[in-house]
């Protein structure tokens, strides 16, 4: 694979194999810093840490780890990480790397922000998952009982170093959670890639004959996609809430489960659900719903609700999310495969709890 650039307004993305060995160099010329805070969890640090800390300079560089999962993305290990740092006299002339997945590159992109009222940060994402979604954009933040992300800042990184080669120790259950994301760019921008990603789905996720190049193409075509829309709407006031496709409900039921749902699981089922809704309000083509259902099908993603989770519970805990405004829940839909609704709308559209009720049930 060639070195990939896509620049955006004020960093750039590198995606490169073996990219995990010029993290020090990209460093040194987007976020040079006295001393390198590495965050990274416990099954990502024991596996990469060494090499990037290697890259960055052995002296320069501490190393913290959390333990993984989406319950450390709280609050309190944001407060602890802050005061082990102050303890270890990191000052403003340091950057912080975010070693790890989407959890890992939301909680240090967060610590980053607030640090010294704000400090620069690396993202190095080793999921598929943080690769093309969560490790573009500065979106930063952690959950709260009450839900996901309600608490964070728009910081953006100085860059995001993308090595593909480190999907190759990604457990499978993870990398089926990435394609949904991967899913989600196709619905919402290219329909022509959703059909790549959808037939190329079986190879990834069995490490058939072309998984290398397939991944190779996924992780290229949905950044691109993503830093187009970030470049266009840096803080979500217009065409990134497009991104949210499926998160609404997806979000939903990652709280209901209590997080034992992978984002990306939650997520494909959110899609499946709001594309529902979407022909529902005759927003949608007919039949985009159970192509969007299908392709989550072939990807090895789950298409329905929780048994264990009512249509209630889900839709209560979607009147917690950022997007309820005014009393009524402001939902990304499509109005097919490969183009979204509501441009005159401000692509938000608002939907009733009767509807997403019926459709939930």
């Amino acid at each position: 694979m060639d070195t990939l650039h896509v620049d955006l307004a004020t960093y750039r993305v590198t995606i490169a194999r073996g990219a995990l060995g010029d993290v020090g160099e990209i460093a040194a010329a987007s976020a040079p810093a006295h001393r390198y805070a590495v965050i990274s969890d416990a099954h990502v640090g024991a596996l990469y840490a060494a090499r990037v800390r290697a890259s960055l300079g052995e002296q320069r560089v501490r190393v913290y780890t959390i333990a993984p999962g989406e319950s450390q993305k709280t609050r309190e290990t944001w407060s602890g990480l802050t005061d082990a740092m102050l303890a270890d006299g990191f000052g403003r002339d340091t950057t912080v790397v975010a070693l790890g997945g989407g959890v890992v590159g939301d909680l240090a992109g967060f610590l980053a922000a607030t640090f010294m009222r704000g400090v620069a940060y690396i993202q190095v994402p080793t999921t598929l998952l943080a690769m093309i979604d969560a490790s573009i954009g500065g979106k930063t933040g952690v959950d709260t009982p009450a839900g996901k992300n309600l608490v964070g800042a728009f910081h953006q990184p100085a860059a995001v170093v993308v090595d593909p080669d480190v999907l190759r120790s990604l457990p499978r259950e993870h990398l089926r959670a990435g394609l949904a994301e991967a899913i989600k760019h196709g619905v919402i921008a290219d329909a022509d890639y959703f059909d790549d990603v959808v037939a190329a789905a079986p190879s990834i996720l069995t490490g058939g004959a072309d998984a290398d190049a397939a991944l190779e193409r996924v992780v290229a075509r949905s950044v691109a996609i993503k830093a187009d829309v970030v470049r266009r709407d840096v803080r979500e006031g217009g065409v990134r809430k497009t991104l949210n496709f499926g998160h609404t409900i997806g979000h939903a039921i990652e709280l209901r489960s209590d997080y034992r749902m992978l984002h990306g699981e939650a997520v494909a089922v959110g899609m499946v659900i709001e594309s529902r809704v979407a022909e529902r309000l005759a927003v949608a083509e007919p039949g985009t719903s159970e192509r969007v259902r299908e392709g989550v099908r072939r990807a090895g993603l789950p298409v329905a609700r929780p048994v264990e989770q009512s249509p209630g519970d889900i839709l209560s805990a979607t009147r917690s999310d950022k997007k309820a405004r005014h009393g009524l829940v402001e939902y990304a839909l499509p109005c097919r495969v490969g183009a979204m609704a509501g441009a005159d709308r401000g692509w938000a559209v608002p939907v009733s709890d009767d509807v997403v009720l019926e459709v939930l049930r």
